[in-house]
């Protein structure tokens, strides 16, 4: 009797699994619902709330006269100064992520780029054409590491990606060389550290980008790789860059953020570093505002009761907070303060070139 029973009630759990599936796949696409459920559906998943009468009024009958399309109306709530207000990105990655495609996007226009250390672990166009840099170029080198050699946090599975990669991109120069195509131009890798750009030639490129490679090599070997920036640069270039902000890294742990980072900058390091260099900064901006990294003594002393209450989520230090760090998406005048550091230098026409910065 209990066998009989053991049984029936594992066929009835799995005949209701069945059939929550056969719902599911039979359920319509957002783009088969009607009109009105699908414009409530918008406002509920992007702004997080009811319609209200005045888009109701403005927008819905754009929606039901096919005067607006499903998607068009996602992207409008999307660009709203609402959304861009109240959105919270969760996870502190992908908001970084997403201020660093801002960053290389505000980038100058450059037809000879150079990008150190900017392969994409999913994509063969590779992290800069990737984030978003808007302009056509005639060519895009990327430099960096063969995959075998690199932390296994960055090698690209070949059998996992094997349909869209095929075999590893041609190094540039090599014999038979057919760059990667894409929309804004051709990019070409080149395998090989960072450190040693020799097989570049003097005031041969126009922008170079270092997004999230400076703190992989050591501090003494940053000063070589900038050095050879500058050499490969031609007069007036630039050099951009983004990199963890160790002010505010060490108010998140004692140890670097990354088991491959060979030192984390501060504001003032990184900058003194590039002026020694020979650089002219244009700007220098942060990505991700740390709002508890700029509050004064009495307010961290607030905070350093609250911790005991457990107000700071995820086990974050009471003057660091995951959550709020990723809410602060963009570009902040605030650099010592914010989570990531990014730069726009120059290479002086001359010798007797200014720093405006």
């Amino acid at each position: 009797m209990k066998f009989r029973h053991r049984i029936g009630r594992a066929l009835g759990s799995r005949i209701r699994r069945y059939s929550s599936l056969i719902l599911y796949w039979r359920m319509p696409s957002w783009e088969k619902l009607p009109a009105k459920q699908a414009f409530r559906m918008a406002y509920n998943v992007v702004l997080g709330r009811e319609p209200d009468p005045t888009g109701t009024a403005d927008l819905l009958p754009k929606l039901l006269s096919n005067e607006l399309s499903y998607r068009q109306l996602v992207l409008f709530l999307c660009d709203s100064e609402e959304f861009r207000a109240s959105r919270k990105h969760a996870p502190l990655g992908s908001s970084l992520h997403a201020s660093r495609s801002d960053f290389i996007q505000s980038l100058p226009r450059a037809k000879r780029i150079l990008d150190l250390g900017g392969t994409h672990l999913h994509n063969e166009y590779g992290a800069f054409v990737q984030m978003g840099y808007p302009y056509s170029f005639d060519e895009l080198t990327i430099v960096d590491l063969p995959n075998q050699q690199r932390h296994s946090l960055y090698r690209q599975d070949r059998e996992l990606y094997k349909g869209e990669f095929g075999k590893e991109p041609k190094e540039k120069g090599e014999e038979g060389i057919s760059p990667v195509q894409t929309p804004l131009g051709p990019v070409f890798y080149r395998y090989h550290s960072m450190v040693d750009l020799s097989g570049i030639q003097d005031s041969t490129v126009d922008l170079v980008y270092m997004g999230q490679s400076i703190e992989h090599v050591t501090f003494d070997d940053a000063d070589t790789v900038l050095k050879e920036v500058l050499r490969v640069l031609v007069p007036g270039g630039y050099l951009a860059l983004d990199t963890p902000n160790g002010e505010v890294t060490r108010l998140q742990q004692d140890e670097f953020i990354d088991p491959d980072h060979k030192f984390e900058y501060t504001h003032a390091q990184l900058s003194a570093k590039l002026k020694n260099a020979g650089f002219e900064i244009i700007s220098a901006v942060g990505l991700n505002w740390d709002e508890l990294g700029a509050i004064d003594e009495v307010e961290a002393e607030a905070n350093q009761k609250g911790a005991k209450t457990g107000i700071f989520a995820g086990g974050d230090k009471p003057n660091f907070s995951t959550s709020g760090i990723a809410s602060h998406k963009g570009m902040f005048a605030d650099i010592t303060n914010c989570y990531l550091l990014a730069y726009v230098c120059r290479k002086p026409e001359d010798a007797n070139a200014v720093y405006r910065f």
